[in-house]
C-alpha cells in the first residue's frame, strides 16, 4: 500500500467517527508498504497488510478469501478481465463500455475513488484524470490481480474457449499509463474507509444492485466527496434480487415503499435531495446507458445494458 494514501485513511468500523489508524511497518519498499497493519487507536481493531494490499473490510480484516463468494472464483476473474481490457485486447467481440465510462468523467485535480473497482479498468481510466485514483473492492482476488496490473503493467489471461477448453492471452497494459498515482485495497462499499471530503471523482459501476444496503453506499458516496467541485458517476443495470438484498432495501424495482418505482429515477431524486438529506444536493449533467459485455467463454456472452447517471456539485 502506497505511504500517500494513511491521510486520508480511517477505521470503517468507528463510523461515523473517522479515527485514523496508526501504521506500523514491518516491511517496506519506497514508498511502498508490503507488510504491517493499521490499527485503531479508538476500537484497537488491526486490519492487515499483506503482500502490498491493505484489508480495509469490516468483515475481513486478516486477508483471508471470503468464503463462498463467487468474486474469488479464478473462473470469474477470467470473465472480469476479459471484461475490463478486451477492448485492449484487440478481441473481436470486444466492449468499449470503459471507454465511454471514461469519457463521462472531467479531467481535474484531486483523489479519484472507484468504488466496487473490480479488476482495475475504470480506476486506471480515472488515475489519467486526477492527480491521484483509488480502487476499492471486497474481492481479494480482483485487488491482488489489480495490483499486479499496477506493478508489472502485464498479465496473462486464462480465457476459457469451450468445457476445459482454454486460452491463453497476453495483457500489456499502454505505456502512457502512469501507475505511481494509483493504489488498490480491499474494503466495503458501505463502510468506506476514507475521510470525509477527501474524493473530488467518485465512480460506482455496476454495484449498487449487488449490494445488501444499497443506500448506505449513496451516503457513503456522499460523505467522502467534496461538498464543492466533485463529480459523481454511476452506471448500474439496477438487476435487484433477494439474494444479495431484501427487497425493502432495494432502491427501485418495487411497486410500494420509500423507493417504489425505477431504480434510476429513486437515485436521481436521492442525488437533487428529493429523497434522504444528502447535501448539498448534485446536479444531474447527464444520463443514458452504456452496453456492457461480460464473456464466460468463446459462445456465452452477457451483454447487459448499464444505465449511467453523471452528475456534479
Amino acid at each position: 500500500m502506497k505511504k500517500f494514501m494513511l491521510p486520508i485513511l480511517i477505521c470503517p468500523s468507528c463510523l461515523p467517527d473517522e479515527i485514523e489508524p496508526e501504521c506500523r511497518v514491518i516491511e517496506e519498499e519506497g514508498d511502498d508498504i508490503i507488510e504491517g497493519s493499521l490499527y485503531c487507536p479508538g476500537c484497537k481493531r488491526s486490519y492487515e497488510i499483506k503482500e502490498g494490499v491493505a484489508f480495509l473490510d469490516t468483515a475481513n480484516r486478516e486477508g483471508e478469501t471470503v468464503s463462498g463468494s463467487k468474486y474469488e472464483d479464478e473462473s470469474v476473474l477470467s470473465s472480469y478481465l476479459w471484461s475490463h481490457y478486451c477492448d485492449i485486447l484487440k478481441d473481436p467481440d470486444e466492449s468499449e463500455a470503459y471507454r465511454q465510462w471514461s469519457e463521462l468523467v472531467r479531467s481535474g485535480s484531486g483523489v479519484s475513488l472507484d468504488a466496487g473497482c473490480a479488476v482495475g479498468r475504470f480506476t486506471f481510466e480515472m488515475a489519467l484524470k486526477s492527480e491521484f485514483s483509488i480502487g476499492i473492492d471486497n474481492s481479494m482476488s480482483f485487488i491482488r490481480a489489480s495490483r499486479e496490473l499496477m506493478k508489472k503493467r502485464r498479465m496473462t489471461l486464462r480465457l476459457k474457449q469451450e468445457g476445459m477448453i482454454e486460452k491463453y492471452e497476453e495483457l500489456a497494459l499502454p505505456e502512457t499509463w502512469n501507475f505511481d498515482n494509483v493504489e488498490f485495497i480491499v474494503g466495503d462499499a458501505q463502510a468506506l474507509p476514507i475521510r470525509s471530503e477527501s474524493i473530488s471523482s467518485f465512480g460506482c459501476l455496476n454495484l449498487v444492485d449487488k449490494l445488501p444496503a444499497p443506500v448506505r453506499h449513496i451516503e457513503e458516496m456522499n460523505r467522502i466527496t467534496k461538498k464543492r467541485q466533485a463529480q459523481f458517476l454511476l452506471s448500474d443495470p439496477f438487476s435487484w434480487s433477494t439474494d444479495v438484498a431484501e427487497q425493502k432495501a432495494w432502491l427501485g424495482g418495487t411497486d410500494k415503499g420509500p423507493y417504489a418505482g425505477r431504480g434510476m429515477e429513486n437515485i436521481v431524486k436521492l442525488l437533487k435531495g428529493e429523497k434522504g438529506d444528502l447535501s448539498p444536493v448534485w446536479d444531474i449533467e447527464e444520463q443514458g446507458h452504456v452496453w456492457w459485455k461480460i464473456r464466460t467463454h468463446s459462445n456465452h456472452f452477457e451483454l447487459i445494458r448499464s444505465c449511467f447517471i453523471k452528475a456534479a456539485r
